[in-house]
């Protein structure tokens, strides 16, 4: 399938993982559109919505960068409109946008609870409540989440409550949806990497410069999730995929070229 003038919503694009995706996508010819709060330039993280969009047209698709908080539901309404407006519609919507505090409950502040879960899992939910209306009138509708599958093994809340919460409503809301907009025939899917991924989340907060060496590149999720959107939207729901595993079906096995240092030591992503 051509992603030809398809119009790509992805929260968070800026930077990272969901730059990845917009550049993978940007290459097959796809309007992007890049919501996130980047404005400008932080010098631990790099890269605002505007220099992704430079990128994203450099190689060869569209870019409109719109500055957007979802944890306001009016800045998420303004800016699909403004999406619709340019583009004339949205075919696909990526939910990469997430915040990340790793701390025990006693020291989990209320306002890294209340951001995670205002960013990962409110600003997920209406940001897809914005985009279904636009949706149904696509004929390659997907939702795609960067959540993990929802593993109970306690050990994964054991030590970031918090964080396993927000990330597991955000699953939650892909198979709910997935139920409810079946007749629709927009797919909604989860996508998480089986490893870590070198990102600056990673650099800063989890491991530095050890943990970016036993990572892989955002470009192991950035194709896994174009074979994921090729797929047809009726038939591919409801699904928590890996990024290996996705790969694995398309017969791609030898993933040398996506680890930071090629043969080295990988070191797992939370939930899995």
């Amino acid at each position: 399938m051509s992603f030809q003038n398809k119009t790509i919503f992805i929260t968070g694009a800026s930077r990272g993982i969901g730059k990845a995706i917009a550049l993978r996508l940007a290459k097959e010819g796809a309007n992007i559109v890049v919501a996130a709060k980047s404005v400008e330039e932080n010098p631990k993280l790099g890269g605002t919505i505007y220099s992704a969009a430079k990128e994203i047209e450099n190689a060869g698709g569209k870019a409109l960068p719109i500055p957007c908080d979802i944890r306001d539901e009016n800045q998420i309404e303004q800016a699909v409109n403004k999406a619709v407006e340019q583009f004339g519609g949205i075919d696909v919507l990526i939910n990469n946008a997430s915040a990340i505090s790793l701390t025990p409950t006693e020291k989990t502040e209320p306002k890294r609870f209340d951001l995670m879960h205002d960013i990962n899992v409110r600003g997920t939910f209406f940001m897809c409540k914005a985009c279904i209306p636009h949706l149904r009138k696509s004929n390659r509708a997907h939702i795609l989440t960067l959540s993990p599958p929802i593993n109970m093994d306690m050990k994964w809340f054991a030590n970031h409550i918090a964080y396993t919460l927000s990330k597991y409503n955000m699953s939650m809301i892909m198979m709910g949806l997935a139920a409810e907009l079946k007749n629709d025939a927009i797919a909604c899917n989860a996508l998480w990497p089986k490893t870590t991924i070198a990102t600056a989340a990673v650099q800063n907060l989890l491991g530095g410069q050890m943990l970016i060496n036993m990572s892989r590149t955002t470009d192991i999720v950035a194709d896994a999730a174009y074979y994921i959107l090729n797929k047809p939207s009726a038939q591919c729901t409801g699904n928590t995929f890996i990024d290996e595993e996705v790969l694995a079906a398309e017969g791609i096995t030898n993933l040398d070229k996506y680890s930071v240092v090629p043969g080295g030591q990988l070191y797992n992503d939370l939930f899995v």
